[in-house]
Formats: C-alpha cells, sequence, structure tokens
C-alpha cells in the first residue's frame, strides 16, 4: 500500500490539501471608552459688548437717523440733539469779544501813546505802568471771553451723538422732538462679536472650564447638522443658582439678539461602549448590528442610546445593552 501511494504521489495523484482558511474579515473591535457626559441647557445669543450712545447735552433731538436692527460705524452721527440757548449764548459771547477787543485796542493805543511820553520824559512812572497794566487785562479780557465762545460753540458741535461702537443697534428709546438731559440714552449699540451666554446649573459649577467644547443644533441657527463651540468665559457670579459662560460659536449671526438655542455642556465623563452609526441595521424599528465570532457572522438586537456627536469624528451612537468588551462587528 505504501508503493502504491508512493507511486501515486510521484505522478501527482497524492491525496487532496485542505485549503488555507480564509483571513478574518475588517471588523470594528468594541471596547469601553470615556466620554463626555452631555447636559442639554438653553442658552442665548448676546452681544459680548452692548454699549449706550448717549447725548453729551441738553436739548431736544432735531433729527434722528437710525433705528433699530441698523448697522452703524464708530464715530457715525446717529443723532442731532438742538438748543437754543447756545445759539444765544454764542451771540451774547461774540459781542463781549468784540468788546473786549475795542477796549484793547484803546488800551494799545494809550501804552503806546505812554511809551512815546516816557521816552520824552513827560509822563510819570505811575502813569506808564497804569497804561501797561490796562494793556494786558484788555489782552486777557478778549482771551477770556474768546475762551467762553469756544466753549459754547463745542457745545453745539457736541449735539451731535456719535455711535460708540462698531455694530448694530439694538434699542431706540427716543424719537425726534423728544427733550434729553446731559447723559440720557439715545440707542444701544451691540458688538458685532456675538457669542452664546449660557446657564448651567449651579451643582456642575466645578466641571465647567475654559477652553471646553459645547455642541449645539445648527438648525437653531439656520446651519445643518451640529455646529460646535468653545467657552471663553465663566462669570464668576452665580446667578439665581447658575453658573454663567459665554461661548463662542462660528457663524453665529449678527441680527438678532436673546434667540435662544439648545446647547449641550460636559458635565464630567463617563465610560460607555460606542461604535460608528454606520454599523447599526434598523429593520422593523429593531436595531441590529453583525458580529464576527467563532469565524461565522450572527446578527444581534441591541438597545440604542443617544447620539455622539463630535468635532473632527464621524457621527456615532452609544450602545446600552446588547455587546461586550471584545466583541467584534462587521461593517
Amino acid at each position: 500500500m505504501n508503493i502504491f501511494s508512493g507511486i501515486m504521489a510521484f505522478f501527482g495523484f497524492g491525496a487532496p490539501q485542505t485549503p488555507p482558511p480564509p483571513p478574518p474579515p475588517k471588523t470594528f473591535l468594541v471596547q469601553p471608552v470615556s466620554v463626555a457626559d452631555e447636559k442639554a441647557v438653553f442658552a442665548t445669543v448676546q452681544s459680548a459688548n452692548v454699549v449706550p450712545a448717549r447725548a453729551r447735552i441738553g436739548g431736544t433731538i432735531v433729527e434722528l437717523k437710525v433705528r433699530q436692527g441698523d448697522h452703524v460705524e464708530q464715530g457715525q452721527v446717529i443723532a442731532l440733539v438742538s438748543d437754543k440757548k447756545l445759539g444765544l449764548q454764542a451771540s451774547s459771547y461774540g459781542a463781549q469779544v468784540a468788546a473786549a477787543q475795542a477796549q484793547y485796542a484803546q488800551a494799545k493805543t494809550d501804552w503806546d501813546r505812554a511809551q512815546r511820553l516816557m521816552a520824552a520824559n513827560a509822563i510819570s512812572k505811575s502813569a506808564y505802568d497804569q497804561a501797561k497794566t490796562a494793556l494786558n487785562v484788555a489782552q486777557s479780557n478778549v482771551n477770556a471771553y474768546a475762551a467762553q465762545k469756544a466753549v459754547v460753540q463745542q457745545q453745539s458741535v457736541e449735539g451731535a451723538v456719535l455711535a460708540p461702537q462698531t455694530g448694530r443697534v439694538i434699542t431706540v428709546p427716543v424719537t425726534a422732538g423728544t427733550v434729553l438731559m446731559p447723559g440720557d440714552t439715545v440707542a444701544t449699540v451691540a458688538q458685532g462679536d456675538f457669542v452664546l451666554r449660557l446657564k448651567i446649573p449651579e451643582r456642575h459649577a466645578r466641571d465647567i472650564k475654559v477652553g471646553q467644547p459645547v455642541r449645539l443644533d445648527g438648525s437653531d441657527i439656520g446651519l445643518s447638522g451640529p455646529s460646535f463651540g468653545t467657552i471663553k468665559l465663566i462669570y464668576p457670579e452665580i446667578d439665581n443658582g447658575h453658573v454663567v459662560a459665554d461661548a463662542s460659536v462660528a457663524m453665529l449671526g449678527d441680527y438678532f439678539v436673546n434667540e435662544r438655542v439648545r446647547v449641550w455642556v460636559s458635565a464630567g465623563q463617563r465610560w460607555a461602549f460606542v461604535i460608528p452609526a454606520s454599523l447599526v441595521k434598523t429593520r422593523s424599528g429593531m436595531d441590529t448590528v453583525q458580529l464576527w465570532a467563532k469565524g461565522a457572522v450572527m446578527e444581534i438586537p441591541i438597545q440604542r442610546g443617544q447620539s455622539l456627536h463630535r468635532p473632527g469624528k464621524p457621527d456615532s451612537i452609544e450602545v446600552l445593552s446588547g455587546l461586550h468588551a471584545g466583541d467584534k462587528i462587521l461593517p
């Protein structure tokens, strides 16, 4: 028998060889990972700075150049305030300047005459000094009245109410014809750098850090899909049981103020089974995945948890039950 087997093997008629097993398919290994324990809170769109534009003089608004929603540049005239008394005061000081200049001209003439008489020894030293003093007093009067007139003219110029910063007009609590006192608000201007102002329950105060990412529903601000931002400022004062924080978000807009947006913030870390959303199949309302175990494919049901959105990573799903550490899932 051995001789026969050897002859058959010599001529290539040996026993059939078993083919090698196929390589295992590419799978996703299930392992517990640390994920952010997100809490949903509401935030409002706010301007980083809201500054009032105030009247610098008292008077009546003769022209109002802006309304709510207008965009203004820093230094732009948004209203004109007029006070008729300033014009009367300017005329009064103008007349006083003219009178002082006439007195100065007379004092200058007397001084020139006193100098000639003094050179001829025809005047006393006392009269000479009086002429010199009268000239200095007249010059001082001219300067004083001119300065007072300049003050009134400057007050007239300050009747123009200027925008304190570049941004959008939020409120205009006055109308043309309104009587104002110095310092009254004509409009409030919100700076174009809008932020999300979050109010987080104070029990999570220790978990909130500057630089921490936040997630929001992009549809709330006119975007598709989730959007992400970063906490840039945490206020030290707790307001009515809440921690107040500002988060910067790209493409937040610059028109609507106090718009409410739902935001998810991290309140710590926890362990969970997280798999790519593309691995989950839904049939007849049941979520399943395909496991590779012992060289065979098994389809098992799972209990789906919340969806996880992370910047720069594909959307994932938390699995509450049905999987164990070390399971291999087929794509």
